[in-house]
């Protein structure tokens, strides 16, 4: 085939030698910079020596079909011939094909029903340092299939980046490192022009682009079409910024044709930007023409430094498009752009310093995508971690525990991660495993058509169109609005309507047992107990509703999909709603979804630190779809407990984290006693009066552990609290209410907590009061557990020698000695220090003041008195 060809392009010179390696290693790794046609040529190359077909595995739908009209082209033959593509939904090809081209996901099916690859005698992986998930799987199986079962298989790794070596270590495997083949440079020249914004623009993240930024590149593509020659391909994070910069070039559309190029495009309008054209164009392209196509009539290229990735918030399960700055390998892929056909420029809308602080690789989408249709592939081929198969990066170990905790939700794997017989019939539909279980627990439900149509829609989500209404996006593609759309829904439709199962009627259809598949596909997944659907819906149990209106429809197969999504408005008529995984969301402004009570969101994604998701699209239900959807999720509980500022005793249905009914229940004493409990520890021990003499017991027990040790209870908040079981049991087991709390007497369940042995030893190194010398009683304070105190009026104390001690004389008591009017004179716990040099001053300053009290000279021998001495006639 490769003789039919006369183009020479640098990759043709070292194909001898990638055969030559190929024949005797049975595996390669070719390295070859964009434009020097080793997508093409190679592929040829190895069909002229292996008699089998050969499979050519492409990252993007776009990419196999312009590769394999390309092929076709230098053959001077129609698609079809020789060379064919196969993409979801579309396949061109025939007895005759020698070369067809894949989409990796499209392999990874085909491995999963005939690992051998029968007829096969090449497999090419392509662009495999893009590190989609398909690649990464379709490069493990394949490697995996070859050692096991196709010895004779020859196995080629293509990449348009250097770093070849981790390739080569996968594909060879235990023999070694496999060959690495490496072209020269491209055929063409292109010359790097730094670019940057006159001003500083706002970092990329998960907000929009800046505007500064876009009108930049704006006027760097007006630039490059004055100071250049050719096509410019213009590099931009996605198809909203591609219609921003194209509005802003619409002055232009009389000169140049402004083409878009971008996945979301029907394949006509694609086919249409990689078609030469007569007069001067501007492709206006996301990263789809990063690799793989060549976009004729390109000299030059403008890139915007930005590509957008998905990122997966685990917690929530919502993902968020997030636009980062590109890696250097990925802007030398895109400037390779400009020198496929002749020598080209590429403007950078950045700086040199900044090209330095670039990735040098883009992280690989295993490491933030949702892995749960990877787990599934994993576990349906029989390895559910992964583990000893060649796989570029281990999955991350969080993102796999998500994943099997879906799966297993879904019925799809066993508690060890094997698959099912029913993960292996939605493994079997070709869909993402959620979509899987809408299409086979939905259709006896709503209709086969329907609901193949619904999934049809969320599994192509390049057919929804504007705005955020799935009935009305189901509506216009029924309706033919957008014919391209519409071809491609009907296609998915028809694929997905073959892989249902065959409809048995309602009374012969019995659970746990799953009927046979239509096709081949299904044909492997149909056994015993397939289909059973998970906890909560039961076709058998649930009869057909073929007379469900559309909306009810669709937001049954949504639920069946999302139960996490189910949505309930926060208030009547409002654009704000909690969904039943618990995450708040909101809809556009001006939706015509506000309003709706209920929704089934399908598509909804939450910018990092955004205090809600923004819903995407979706579609209005009743409140019992979403319980019939949501079936898993009902949860009838009987609560009881501490709410605000009392016990709170009902009974709660609740979808997820929605609230959809309650009514009051009645509260054992067991249940009222935890609330309260909980209560206490929630708002503190002041939720108890405490009275004076519970106060001076708490300060008295506390003195005690202080001075005594450990034998004494701890009454510090925090471990009354821990303990309030202990001590305060009794009134907990009575108790009703909050305001059962403030009638407990306190000191006498403090109480509770002195054993015997100390409690009759309490008086003795705790007094509550003690005697002084006068005969009056005083209470000691013990507030302060270092350092009881004991407010005395002075002339109380004559007689005393020493301070009083406590705690079995360990303790001096802290003297407050107080003047005839009860003011402090002077503080002490050494007594008798305080007779010899603080009494005479104190004496002095105050015998004037009170003449009708004592002052003795010497109080330790004086007679103590309360009262003054009385006034003479």
């Amino acid at each position: 085939m490769l003789s039919d060809v006369p183009l020479d392009l640098p990759v043709r010179p070292v194909l001898p030698r990638l055969v030559a390696a190929l024949r005797a290693a049975g595996t390669g790794v070719l390295v070859a910079p964009p434009g020097t046609g080793k997508t093409t040529l190679a592929p040829l190359a190895v069909a002229d020596e292996v008699t089998g077909r050969v499979l050519v595995a492409q990252p993007r739908r776009v990419a196999a079909r312009a590769a394999a009209r390309r092929m076709a082209a230098l053959l001077g033959e129609p698609v079809g011939e020789r060379v064919g593509y196969a993409v979801r939904g579309e396949r061109r090809g025939g007895p005759r094909t020698r070369v067809e081209v894949v989409t990796t996901g499209l392999l990874v099916r085909r491995l999963h029903r005939d690992p051998e690859l029968a007829g096969v005698g090449a497999v090419l992986l392509d662009e495999c340092h893009e590190r989609h998930l398909d690649a990464d799987l379709a490069l493990a199986f394949t490697v995996e299939a070859r050692a096991a079962l196709r010895p004779d298989l020859w196995l080629l790794a293509m990449s348009a980046t250097p770093e070849a070596d981790r390739f080569a270590a996968l594909l060879g495997g235990a023999g070694g490192a496999a060959p690495i083949v490496r072209a020269s440079s491209a055929l063409h020249p292109v010359t790097r022009i730094w670019a940057p914004p006159p001003r500083p623009v706002v970092a990329p993240g998960a907000g929009p682009v800046d505007r500064g930024l876009l009108d930049h590149v704006a006027a760097t593509v007006r630039r490059a079409l004055r100071e250049r020659d050719g096509d410019v391909l213009v590099f931009l994070p996605g198809a909203g910024e591609i219609a921003a910069v194209a509005g802003r070039l619409a002055d232009l559309r009389d000169a140049v044709a402004l083409l878009p190029l971008h996945g979301r495009q029907r394949a006509a309008d694609q086919d249409a930007a990689l078609r030469p054209a007569d007069g001067r164009r501007v492709v206006l392209a996301t990263s789809v023409a990063e690799s793989s196509l060549t976009v004729p009539g390109v000299r030059v290229v403008v890139d915007a430094g930005l590509s957008r990735v998905a990122r997966l918030d685990l917690a929530r399960g919502l993902g968020a498009l997030v636009t980062v700055p590109v890696s250097r390998a990925a802007a030398t892929q895109r400037a390779g752009r400009a020198g496929r056909e002749a020598p080209g420029h590429v403007y950078r809308c950045w700086s040199a310093a900044t090209h330095e602080r670039l990735a040098a690789q883009p992280e690989p989408e295993i490491a933030t995508a949702d892995l749960t249709g990877f787990a599934l592939e994993l576990a349906a081929w029989g390895s559910p971690d992964g583990a000893g198969l060649a796989l570029p990066d281990p999955p991350p170990p969080a993102g796999m525990a998500v994943a099997r905790d879906a799966l297993a939700t879904l019925g799809a794997v066993d508690g060890q991660g094997r698959i099912t017989d029913r993960g292996r019939a939605i493994a079997a539909v070709g869909a993402h495993p959620r979509l899987a279980r809408a299409l086979l627990d939905g259709a006896p439900r709503v209709g086969a058509e329907r609901a193949a149509e619904v999934v049809a829609l969320l599994a192509e989500d390049t057919v929804a169109g504007p705005g955020d209404d799935l009935v009305a996006a189901w509506r216009r593609l029924r309706a033919g609005t957008d014919p391209g759309a519409t071809a491609r829904w009907r296609s998915e439709v028809r694929r997905l309507r073959a892989a249902l199962p065959e409809a048995p009627s309602a009374t012969a259809r019995r659970p746990g047992r799953a009927p046979r598949t239509a096709g081949a596909d299904a044909a492997a997944a149909g056994s015993a107990g397939g289909t059973r659907p998970t906890a909560g819906f039961d076709p058998v149990e649930n009869p057909r509703r073929g007379d469900l209106p559309d909306d009810l429809a669709a937001g049954l197969l949504v639920g069946l999909a999302h139960p996490e999504r189910l949505a309930r408005a926060r208030r009547p008529g409002g654009s704000a709603y909690l969904m039943s995984g618990g995450t708040a969301a909101e809809l556009a402004r001006g939706s015509g979804l506000a309003g709706a009570e209920w929704l089934a969101v399908a598509v909804a994604d939450r910018a990092p630190g955004a205090p809600a998701a923004r819903v995407r699209l979706a579609t209005p239900l009743d409140e019992a779809t979403a319980r019939e959807a949501g079936g898993p999720l009902l949860r009838a509980e009987r609560e009881v407990g501490w709410s605000g500022e009392d016990v709170v005793a009902r009974e709660v249905v609740r979808l997820g984290a929605i609230e959809l009914t309650e009514r009051p229940a009645r509260p054992g004493a067991d249940e009222v006693a935890a609330a309260l409990l909980t209560g206490l520890r929630r708002g503190g021990l002041g939720l108890l009066t405490w009275t004076p003499a519970a106060l001076a017991l708490r300060g008295r027990l506390a003195f005690c552990r202080h001075a005594l040790g450990g034998d004494w209870p701890d009454v510090s908040d925090g471990a009354l609290l821990a303990d309030a079981p202990a001590w305060l049991g009794p009134e907990l087991a009575t108790a009703r209410r909050r305001a059962d709390l403030a009638r407990v007497d306190v000191a006498g369940a403090l109480r509770r907590l002195l054993p015997w042995s100390l409690a009759t030893r309490l008086d003795e190194v705790a007094p509550e009061r003690i005697t002084v010398p006068s005969g009056s009683r005083i209470r000691i304070d013990y507030a302060d557990p270092a350092a009881p105190v004991l407010a005395v009026k002075l002339q109380e104390t004559f007689g005393w020698r020493d301070a009083p001690r406590v705690a079995d004389g360990r303790v001096p008591v802290l003297l407050h000695l107080l003047s005839p009017a009860g003011r402090p004179v002077a503080v002490t716990a050494d007594l008798a220090s305080f007779w010899r040099t603080g009494y005479p001053q104190v004496r002095a300053e105050l015998r004037g003041r009170y003449p009708r009290h004592p002052w003795p000279e010497d109080p330790t021998t004086a007679a103590p008195t309360r009262h003054a001495t009385p006034r003479r006639r």
